[in-house]
């Protein structure tokens, strides 16, 4: 099953095809590398238009060919949630718009107790510019943000600031998540709802290296002490090339099996190309709800 992102006003995807996509945000059109549009480009007179151009170098990274003068940052909303982009050197913005499908999914678990006057902590693992931060915060929840990089951390502060939320009890965290999810253990802190969007490949601050499919079980392992006695979910998502969700759920359901998970589930979330039937997938997301 793939979940779309489809709810959208400020952002679209335009097309893809032959491994590029072009992308509109908020009136800035870009084009970008992606691996997964492997069929053919439409004649589509659109990708001529782009604002940006990414163009990845043999060499490993890449630069962008500016056609047209843009902001150094601009912001787009998704419902009541406000983010900041700007094009950054690995292609990137800042946000991945198929996201928005688990932003939806986010709010709806946590306003559920939230209306009835309930705590809820969440813990936001491996977070980077704070989509989900945002979203938990928006419904109601406390929120424990975790990233090694102090740019991400930084940029995650902003949009929760330019989403009207920094009232809101956010604890920002610069920090390898392996080694604050240990000591989360020792304090005997627990949380409610954990997310995660672990990379295939990362280093921590301090020089620590992830890989993903060596330390994921490790990580869940560990996860599973710190849920509260009435936990939510935990939500995972994926990016890794031939890591599918059922390899994921297989893990989780070792990692969570004494903390008794209702269901463990996958699904695969994408972006519906505009004024056409195709879907660009965008990852996996795996979910134990309890």
């Amino acid at each position: 099953m793939i979940l779309k992102a489809d709810q959208w006003k400020d952002y679209s995807c335009l097309d893809a095809g032959n491994g590029e996509k072009l992308e509109q945000w908020k009136g800035v059109i870009l084009r970008r590398p992606d691996p997964q549009a492997i069929w053919p480009m439409h004649e589509n007179k659109q990708w001529k238009n782009a604002d940006a151009i990414y163009h990845r170098s043999n060499k490993g990274g890449g630069h962008w060919e500016y056609k047209n003068k843009l902001p150094d940052n601009w912001q787009v909303r998704y419902k009541e949630l406000t983010f900041n982009i700007k094009p950054m050197g690995f292609k990137h913005t800042g946000l991945f718009p198929e996201q928005a499908v688990n932003w939806d999914y986010i709010i709806s678990k946590i306003s559920q107790r939230t209306k009835k006057n309930q705590e809820v902590k969440v813990l936001n693992l491996f977070a980077y510019t704070g989509g989900a931060t945002v979203a938990a915060l928006s419904a109601g929840a406390s929120v424990c943000h975790v990233d090694s990089s102090q740019g991400m951390v930084n940029w995650a502060k902003e949009n929760v600031s330019s989403s009207g939320l920094r009232e809101r009890p956010v604890r920002f965290l610069v920090d390898d998540v392996v080694k604050f999810v240990n000591r989360e253990i020792r304090r005997n802190n627990k949380y409610d709802m954990i997310i995660m969007d672990p990379p295939s490949y990362g280093r921590g601050k301090n020089g620590e290296v992830w890989n993903i499919e060596k330390d994921i079980n490790n990580l869940l392992c560990l996860c599973s002490k710190i849920l509260s006695d009435n936990p939510i979910s935990v939500i995972i998502n994926t990016y890794t090339g031939g890591l599918s969700g059922t390899i994921i759920e297989n893990v989780a359901k070792l990692a969570f099996s004494e903390n008794s998970p209702k269901k463990i589930f996958h699904n695969e979330i994408g972006l519906r190309q505009k004024n056409s039937e195709f879907v660009l997938p965008c990852g996996i997301t795996t979910i134990c709800e309890f």
